[in-house]
Formats: C-alpha cells, sequence, structure tokens
C-alpha cells in the first residue's frame, strides 16, 4: 500500500500477487474482513477505502508485515 496525500491508496497489482501467492480465495478473505466479495473487489481497486481494522485482519491473513508491501 502506498501514501498519496492523506489516503492511503491499496496497490493493487502488489495486493493481487500477495493473495494469489497466498493460496486464499478472495471470498474467504471477504468473509474474514466481515464484507461482501464485491465490496472487498471495490476496495482492492482503490474504488472504496479498507477500514483501519479491515486492514489490520488483511495484514494478518496474508502475513503482511509493512504497509509498504
Amino acid at each position: 500500500m502506498s501514501t498519496k496525500g492523506e489516503d492511503i491508496l491499496t496497490n493493487t497489482e502488489e495486493l493481487l500477487k500477495i493473495i494469489k501467492g497466498s493460496g486464499l480465495r478472495k471470498g474467504f478473505i471477504a468473509l474474514k474482513l466481515g464484507i461482501t466479495t464485491y465490496a472487498f473487489q471495490k476496495k482492492v481497486e482503490n474504488r472504496s477505502q479498507f477500514k483501519a481494522g479491515e486492514i489490520k485482519i488483511l495484514c494478518d491473513l496474508l502475513d503482511i508485515t509493512s504497509l509498504k508491501e
């Protein structure tokens, strides 16, 4: 994820690469985040922002230790 001004934007390409490497399905990740698969896709594509709690869960699920990833 990268910073642009005050907004934190998702690096879509990198996040999708990490998800693919994790072996987890997007639907499973969305379920763990408590959102629909459609809402998750919108957030991945920067059409909606991840909430802080969702970022924490996502990082835990995908073993992301730095938001620079």
